[in-house]
């Protein structure tokens, strides 16, 4: 569902082990692997990321709606010079429902710790300030984050949803799809033949197994079922260069919950 972004060069990384570099769900053209197509608008706070190009938009990245004038998503998605604009309430990518809303981006805040030579480090988080905010309704809605420093147990249910590739080097998807990710404990995914020290205490692991993020899907969010509510608890940051849903490769997430003071400043 996730699409990797195509700046796949930003992430070579040096590993104790030896594994492929980490890739962006950015640009690559995958998908949200396995899955299905999502009911319109049942993620309501799903966004879509488009830049310009010549006088069309293209989708790249998604990204999550958490105030009338906010979208989250991945640093690696705008740390580039583009025109960007955000599409609210959207499903199907190359047909118009009326139901969406295009805003433009006014300003974007990415986090200072972000270092685009190496996704490892962290620090995949970035904030748009829309040029108007957004007009709530029921295909329109706001994200719900968690507290500050919240950790998911093993297995707690999630889902990630977004356009992008859904196979590996294969195309993106028109509608917006989900895929049922359940979290991957730190310990088991820091651990040998798993992700290693590639991954840090502010990222969190989900899926590992048939289904998985892939190139198109960065900055989407990662869905977590939690209290009977679902709460964003990720966003789509990297994964495997061996493929999408390699075994033991979980799809990496920037863990929110790590970065509510700095979102709060910021918006304030």
């Amino acid at each position: 569902m996730l699409r990797f972004l195509l700046l796949t060069t930003l992430a070579a990384l040096a590993l104790a082990e030896e594994q492929p570099e980490p890739r962006y769900l950015e640009d690559s053209p995958e998908r949200v692997v396995g899955g299905e197509v999502a009911s319109p608008n049942s993620w309501p706070w799903q966004i879509s990321l488009q830049y310009r190009s010549g006088s069309n938009y293209y989708h790249t990245c998604g990204g999550t709606l958490i105030e009338k004038g906010w979208v989250m998503t991945a640093a690696h998605c705008v740390d580039s010079s583009r025109t960007w604009r955000v599409v609210l309430g959207e499903h199907a990518l190359n047909s118009n429902s009326g139901r969406e809303q295009i805003k433009s981006v006014s300003k974007v805040y990415i986090h200072p710790g972000w270092d685009s030579s190496s996704v490892a480090k962290g620090y995949d988080i970035a904030l748009l300030r829309l040029s108007s905010d957004a007009t709530l309704n029921s295909y329109v809605q706001l994200g719900s984050l968690p507290p500050s420093g919240q950790i998911l147990p093993h297995n707690n249910f999630c889902y990630i949803t977004g356009w992008g590739r859904t196979s590996t080097g294969g195309s993106l998807s028109q509608q917006l799809k989900q895929a049922y990710l359940p979290v991957v404990d730190h310990k088991t995914c820091t651990s040998s033949g798993w992700w290693g020290s590639t991954v840090k205490t502010t990222m969190v692991c989900a899926g590992g197994a048939a289904e998985a993020g892939c190139n198109g899907d960065s900055g989407g969010p990662l869905n977590c079922l939690v209290n009977g509510k679902y709460t964003v608890h990720g966003i789509a940051s990297f994964v495997s260069g061996f493929g999408c849903n390699a075994r033991q490769k979980p799809t990496v997430f920037t863990r929110v919950s790590a970065y509510i003071s700095w979102m709060d400043s910021i918006m304030s």
